[in-house]
């Protein structure tokens, strides 16, 4: 039997509140500056190392490159160009959404949000939600090694909709249900994204993109739509209607596990994402998945903001 990887510590309330108490928002714009500009500040908007501080105004600076003579011109906040940026809420309020957001496996929604920090309005909790999830998505890189693709389908079941919404199709795109598709390299980093239908050439266009032509196996179910990549990749197949879920080292268990994950937080957590936002629920699971191993998730997170 695999042992169970050991669990890697994440920052916990209490840690979070003694390192930015409550009204501190001075130790949240240290903290974002560090993370930030860790080889010091410069300009947001032409890159320049050469700014100074603003000895009447605590976290701002200005730009002698953007402001000739030194008295007028570019001055810009720590806040500057991020999604904290012309914001009404104190910064530790967006650190706070921010913790609860990378501790939460499955997702913590927006309505939690509102009732657990005391917003009055549900619509600054859901605009603060997707604003992190945007920072979340990532560079992308290819995967390599060995890499399972598959499908799967997002949303509720037909026979729940309301009558005027059912669409009385069976089966896959003809449920309303929002098409997903994803990559995952064994015991690596998964990519996923939002389709608008599962065809063979966007399937293969998808692999083509994020999958490496060098991989060492290429895991599939037995979709035909995936055979013109048996010229390009070493690919093997399962096939569920058979029976066939491991051959070998032929499976697609990891990527159905990265599956699993997202529909219990979808079901359990948000119980319905509309197909506007999917992508940034995407963007928000697969970050938090590829960070498994990352001990300073908060971290990463604030400096992508």
């Amino acid at each position: 039997m695999a042992k169970r990887p050991k669990p890697v510590h994440q920052m916990t309330e209490r840690e979070f509140e003694t390192r930015f108490p409550i009204g501190d928002d001075d130790a949240c714009a240290a903290y974002l500056k560090a993370r930030r500009w860790p080889q010091g500040v410069v300009c947001p908007r032409c890159g320049n190392p050469g700014v100074y501080d603003l000895h009447t105004r605590k976290w701002h600076w200005q730009c002698t490159q953007c402001a000739p003579g030194g008295s007028t011109g570019y001055r810009f906040s720590v806040i500057a160009g991020t999604i904290f940026e012309n914001t009404n809420k104190p910064l530790r309020d967006w650190f706070k959404v921010v913790h609860l957001m990378t501790t939460s496996k499955k997702g913590i929604s927006a309505l939690q949000i509102q009732r657990q920090l005391g917003f009055g309005s549900y619509g600054t909790a859901h605009s603060m939600c997707h604003k992190i999830r945007a920072a979340m998505i990532e560079p992308q890189k290819k995967l390599g090694g060995i890499v399972e693709v598959d499908e799967t389908y997002v949303g509720g079941k037909d026979y729940n909709r309301h009558w005027d919404k059912k669409s009385g199709g069976r089966g896959g795109a003809a449920t309303g249900k929002t098409p997903v598709i994803g990559a995952v390299q064994r015991k690596g980093n998964v990519i996923a994204r939002v389709l608008k239908s599962v065809t063979a050439e966007a399937a293969t266009g998808f692999v083509r993109e994020v999958v490496s032509n060098r991989v060492s196996l290429l895991a599939t179910d037995a979709w035909s739509g995936y055979d013109k990549l048996n010229t390009e990749y070493p690919r093997r197949s399962v096939d569920h209607h058979k029976g066939q879920y491991v051959v070998g080292a032929i499976h697609t268990n990891t990527i159905e596990g990265f599956w699993s994950i997202f529909k219990r937080g979808v079901i359990g957590t948000f119980h319905k994402v509309s197909e506007k936002y999917m992508p940034l629920y995407v963007a928000e699971f697969q970050f938090r998945y590829n960070n498994r191993a990352n001990a300073d998730i908060f971290g990463a997170v604030i400096g992508g903001c």
